[in-house]
């Protein structure tokens, strides 16, 4: 996908109460990362960021607890991708849960890029593809990242993400799990939580 023989880095964080697991990817001899579900904590993200400039944070959904870490970890020319259907969720905090679920009003900056369904990309000399997989949220979405799965609350080591929060439907979450268990035997699998 990316560079040939390329060799991706992957720092993880648990940030916040829900516990969310983030992501930081970079390789060895590159100036730039990707930051994955920035949902809280600023501060330890970036200082494990290091000195490297965060070219894109990507999304796997919206929910407060993906989101909460966005806006200050935001640089000039730093990319905010997530899927269309779950981008009203950035501003609103009634759809991302955090009023419903924590009584504080979570929100993120406006994103600079929607991805769909097939989407390749490069970031920080990584190679992305983006997975539509619908269930937990409408625009809930898997990044396929050189030879790691990246799949957000889609999928966790020991079950899925719920469906019972606004957005949330049971059928779309039964078709992806269909569609994303193969490739969660055959890549490394990074879950949200």
């Amino acid at each position: 996908m990316g560079a040939e023989g390329c060799l991706v880095r992957v720092d993880e964080l648990t940030v916040g109460i829900i516990q969310t697991c983030c992501y930081i990817l970079y390789q060895e001899n590159e100036k730039e990362c990707i930051v994955i579900d920035p949902g809280d904590e600023p501060g330890r993200i970036r200082k494990k960021a290091g000195d490297r400039r965060i070219a894109a944070i990507l999304l796997t959904h919206g929910h407060f607890d993906h989101i909460g870490g966005v806006a200050p970890l935001m640089e000039e020319g730093t990319r905010l991708l997530i899927h269309p259907l779950d981008e009203p969720m950035l501003s609103d905090p009634d759809l991302n849960a955090g009023r419903g679920l924590l009584r504080r009003d979570i929100t993120a900056p406006e994103p600079t890029d929607r991805v769909r369904e097939g989407d390749e990309l490069t970031i920080a000399g990584l190679g992305i593809r983006v997975l539509h997989t619908p269930g937990h949220t409408p625009g809930s979405v898997c990044y396929l990242i050189e030879n790691e799965l990246f799949t957000g609350d889609t999928l966790f080591e020991h079950g899925w993400g719920r469906t019972d929060l606004p957005g949330g439907n049971e059928q779309d979450m039964y078709a992806s799990l269909r569609r994303i268990m193969p490739l969660a035997r055959q890549y490394p699998m990074h879950a949200g939580h």
